[in-house]
């Protein structure tokens, strides 16, 4: 990916090292924090694949994203028992889902492409919250085993938070990578074209379905892997994770951190995590202050708390106008 400045290098540079670093400095309590973050981080960068790279307002991101984690459960229930399958069946099971509904709502844009994942993420909802037979209805499914690793001959117990850590962040640091050389290829050009005129793109002989329909694929796949690792933190998939206010987290974190960078989401969802857990510890009216904050830091950061500080920095080293 060309990053708009070597402002955006030095975080990546300075990031992948020290979350591997993390876990030998934090306690068990950070540990796991870290962990909520790095898998609510990648379901927001799949979120930021549509919406700010593809001009693509998504309400129904979470119904992948809850998908993802009742695949993986059920094939940990019903199946082989392999962590390995069930990360497999949240992708593909999230890939197909996302290729069905997309095909969908990929005709349309703007409000109406908004309305419509709304509306295919709260029928997914109901239908987790009413198959009782299978999803468990509103106690959602949580009498599985999270099965262990073998890694050159020595197990490797998940249970162990420091173990989970690592294998959250191989697998976020993989997706974000996918989305890095994505947005950075000549098809990422494409996604932004579509995203600032979409009628020049489709004169030039691109066809613009095509190009959001896989845009909505790859997005809903992402989502549906991070889906899968949040019911294994929280030992539980439940309906309220395809809900419309569980997308309302992504749209949240995305502009909170910053959609034209490539980070940004990465970065909201730590300051919003990372806020929750500090006002929680004090209130039990955490709702009111988290709220307060987070207004008064979209106001004062509009383009998101790291592209704002990015942007000031680009300005800062050119200088001013001549």
């Amino acid at each position: 990916m060309r990053f708009r400045s070597r402002g955006d290098v030095v975080p990546v540079l300075l990031i992948l090292p020290a979350l591997i670093a993390a876990p030998f400095f934090l306690s068990i309590y950070g540990v796991i924090v870290l962990t909520e973050i790095l898998t609510m981080s990648l379901f927001a960068l799949s979120f930021n694949l549509l919406f700010g790279y593809t001009g693509l307002l998504s309400f129904g991101q979470a119904g992948f994203f809850g998908a993802g984690a009742y695949f993986a459960v059920l094939t940990l229930i019903h199946g082989p028992g392999s962590l390995w399958a069930a990360l497999a069946a949240a992708v593909i099971g999230s890939a197909v889902l996302a290729a069905a509904i997309g095909w969908l709502c990929v005709r349309l844009d703007e409000i109406y492409f908004a309305i419509l994942t709304l509306g295919f993420g709260m029928m997914l909802f109901t239908i987790a919250h009413n198959w009782r037979s299978v999803t468990g209805g509103s106690d959602g499914l949580g009498n599985f085993t999270l099965p262990g690793l073998n890694l050159f001959g020595h197990d490797i117990s998940l249970f162990h938070p420091v173990s989970f850590y690592f294998l959250v962040l191989l697998i976020a640091a993989l997706g974000a990578l996918l989305l890095w050389r994505v947005v950075g290829s000549p098809f990422g050009l494409l996604l932004r074209g579509t995203r600032e005129n979409s009628l020049r793109v489709s004169f030039v002989g691109a066809n613009v379905r095509t190009v959001r329909l896989f845009a909505f694929i790859l997005a809903g796949t992402l989502a549906g892997l991070a889906g899968a690792l949040f019911a294994f933190f929280n030992r539980i998939a439940s309906p309220e994770m395809l809900h419309w206010s569980f997308s309302g987290k992504a749209v949240l974190m995305t502009i909170l951190g910053g959609s034209g960078v490539f980070l940004g989401p990465a970065a909201g969802a730590a300051i919003f995590f990372v806020l929750e857990h500090v006002i929680t510890a004090y209130t039990t009216n955490w709702m009111i202050f988290l709220g307060a904050i987070l207004v008064m830091l979209v106001l004062a950061f509009p383009k998101g708390v790291l592209g704002s500080l990015l942007d000031r920095l680009t300005r800062r080293r050119k200088g001013p106008p001549a």
